[in-house]
């Protein structure tokens, strides 16, 4: 499988931004996918799930209620909307399975000024 991120750019604090994750091959549709993001000088972490058919979703406390997490099996996207975006939310952003596909694309970088 590979994994497209794109949709990241600079956005204000309090702004919104919508990621797409462009996946070929079909073990997309079976996979709960995922959400993850590095900031400079951090560990990779999760910050949103969602089941295979979308029905379930979870997210890190520190995302919990800005971020909303999507898929359409059908065009084999997945979706991050973010709100009310944060400095601290600044990281470049991936795409994955759960648990992670070998390879990883090379991610959309969000930078949120303050």
């Amino acid at each position: 499988v590979q994994l497209v991120e794109s949709g990241g750019s600079l956005v204000q604090a309090g702004g919104s931004q919508r990621l797409s994750c462009a996946a070929s091959g079909g073990a997309f549709r079976i996979k709960a996918m995922a959400w993850y993001r590095q900031a400079p000088g951090m560990q990779r972490e999760l910050v949103a799930r969602i089941s295979s058919g979308g029905g379930s979703t979870n997210y890190a406390d520190s995302v919990k209620g800005r971020f909303a997490i999507s898929r359409d099996n059908a065009k084999n996207t997945m979706y991050l909307q973010m709100n009310s975006l944060k400095p601290e939310d600044t990281a470049v952003y991936y795409c994955n399975a759960i648990p992670p596909f070998a390879s990883w694309g090379q991610g959309t970088q969000v930078t949120v000024s303050s």
